[in-house]
């Protein structure tokens, strides 16, 4: 389940409020939640390398390379590819980093940079072959050889967070009301709502000029990182 971007808004402003802090206007609250979002998505990237290489325990909600894999499930996407000669592109506009490239449903496993792709072609022994394809990746696009493959390529992916909107109209009296029919909502699990208010607390400190919440905020997100590596 996502995070609703309304209830994270109303959560900030009502917090901001306390004590007449200041205001953030819904373009700002875009813009940072937009950037709080990508923040927390690449971050998972380096939690998972780091808790790949510590022990787990095997209870049923406690397991963190588990918890992580499970928030990345939101961003995990496959797609088609394009044959254009000489090689395929890559049909999706949103990814962010490629995963596995299948040819006719297998894995190619064997990825080879451009003077790797020069030696093994000149080899007779090492000359891939649509058994054992290989391919490259550079410039958003994929170079599979054999040359003979020109279809059947398909690719798994992480795409790109979508930028956050909090849409609204305007009353009679000027107020902003909330609509929900144009807004784009946290593609985030639920999990990291507490990580998202805080962090748009600390970006809103900034904006209103308020070292307090910038302070109280930041202690908060480093203390829930060091809990949650150790």
């Amino acid at each position: 389940m996502a995070i609703n971007v309304d209830t994270v808004y109303k959560t900030v402003l009502l917090i901001l409020n306390q004590q007449q802090r200041g205001y953030m206007t819904p373009d700002e609250f875009n813009k940072v939640a937009t950037q709080v979002q990508l923040n927390i998505f690449e971050k998972y990237e380096d939690d998972l390398n780091q808790q790949y290489r510590m022990p787990q325990n095997d209870t049923e909600y406690a397991n963190r390379v588990k918890n992580i894999e499970d928030n990345l499930q939101f961003f995990q996407r496959t797609g088609a590819t394009a044959y254009v000669g000489p090689h395929f592109t890559l049909t999706p506009t949103d990814i962010y980093r490629l995963g596995t490239v299948f040819y006719n449903s297998t894995e190619l496993t064997q990825y080879a940079q451009r003077n790797e792709v020069t030696q093994l072609l000149l080899s007779p022994l090492t000359q891939p072959t649509t058994t054992f394809p290989i391919y490259l990746y550079e410039n958003d696009t994929l170079f599979v050889y054999p040359t003979t493959i020109q279809t059947g390529v398909t690719i798994s992916y992480l795409k790109t967070p979508a930028d956050i909107v909090w849409a609204y109209t305007q009353g009679s009296l000027g107020q902003y009301i909330y609509n929900a029919g144009t807004s784009t909502n946290f593609e985030l699990n639920v999990s990291e709502q507490t990580n998202v208010i805080t962090r748009i607390l600390a970006y809103a400190g900034i904006i209103i000029n308020d070292p307090t919440i910038i302070q109280t905020a930041t202690q908060e997100t480093q203390l829930e990182e060091q809990n949650s590596k150790q």
